[in-house]
């Protein structure tokens, strides 16, 4: 791949047709922002020109041209690269090789479109990318294995790449619900991989509902889960109100699982009389959150 020293390209006349097969998470771009409104986009985008006509395509560098538009900047520094369309998939893979990689669904990704929008076969891929053929055929089943729903979730950083390849394992039809449980309990992805081999080890519709509804009872873990993931419709304030929703989600379920093995027998009478008061002020100070944020939402389809 031959590249030509670099030009100033105007933001505007970037094609980012190709943003589809990247994800960005919000953690990274916080970083890289932080980073460039101190020290300038330090390292040339890659476009090639060979598309289309008068295009210049982006290959490399989503963040920082998504930076560059938040920061209102006119133009970029950017490398050409005289590519057709296939050749620039495959570039979009080598580019990132030299730093951490692509993530295996975004190599799926590159990978279904070289075999379903261009026709090659698996081995010619495997050529082109420089992998053997079963590496290609793993990529590709991933790619096609995954429901859209949450292969768009993933674009929206509403889910981890790490936990969508585990619930690739799963049939199509049950990977929305499996996806559910793994939101609404903030599940790790070596608690996702844990929650995909329960719902595979079993063929019993309501086992499989159960270890859906209260993930956490059948998980092996030694400590509660860690939120590490933001919601990218929050910002950074909302966002610790949401890992603390869930925190508060998390001690009720564990208080309504301990009570349900545990009392009456073994929660004596005066141990009921600690717990109860504290429980109806975590219960009265949840509804009245519920309730400030049911008025918001009222006033927002009111209009204000």
């Amino acid at each position: 791949m031959t590249k030509t020293e670099p030009r100033s390209l105007a933001l505007a006349a970037i094609d980012r047709r190709f943003a589809p097969l990247r994800l960005i998470s919000s953690t990274d771009l916080r970083r890289l922002r932080f980073s460039i409104e101190r020290e300038g986009i330090r390292h040339p985008v890659l476009v090639s020109t060979a598309i289309e006509a008068d295009r210049a395509v982006l290959l490399d560098g989503f963040k920082r041209v998504r930076i560059a538009d938040e920061l209102e900047l006119a133009s970029v520094w950017a490398h050409d690269v005289a590519l057709d369309a296939a050749q620039s998939k495959a570039a979009m893979l080598h580019a990132n090789q030299a730093q951490r990689g692509l993530s295996d669904i975004e190599e799926a990704w590159i990978v279904r479109a070289l075999v379903r929008e261009h026709g090659m076969t698996q081995v010619a891929v495997g050529e082109l990318l420089g992998r053997d053929k079963s590496w290609v055929c793993r990529r590709l089943k991933l790619a096609e294995a995954l429901e859209v729903t949450l292969q768009d979730d993933l674009r929206l950083g509403l889910l981890s790449a790490s936990a969508a390849r585990e619930l690739a394992r799963l049939p199509r039809g049950n990977q929305l619900r499996a996806a559910e449980a793994v939101r609404d309990h903030g599940l790790t992805s070596r608690q996702s991989a844990q929650l995909v081999e329960r719902l595979l080890g079993t063929d019993d519709p309501a086992a499989r509902r159960e270890v859906l509804a209260d993930p956490l009872r059948f998980l092996v873990t030694e400590q509660p889960p860690v939120v590490a993931t933001a919601d990218p419709r929050l910002d950074e304030r909302n966002n610790q109100l949401r890992r603390l929703l869930l925190s508060f989600d998390g001690v009720s379920s564990h208080l309504s699982r301990s009570l349900s093995r545990h009392a009456p027998a073994g929660l004596a009478p005066d141990e009921a009389r600690v717990l109860g008061p504290i429980v109806h002020r975590a219960l009265n100070a949840g509804r009245r959150a519920t309730e400030q944020l049911e008025a918001l939402e009222v006033l927002e389809r009111d209009g204000g």
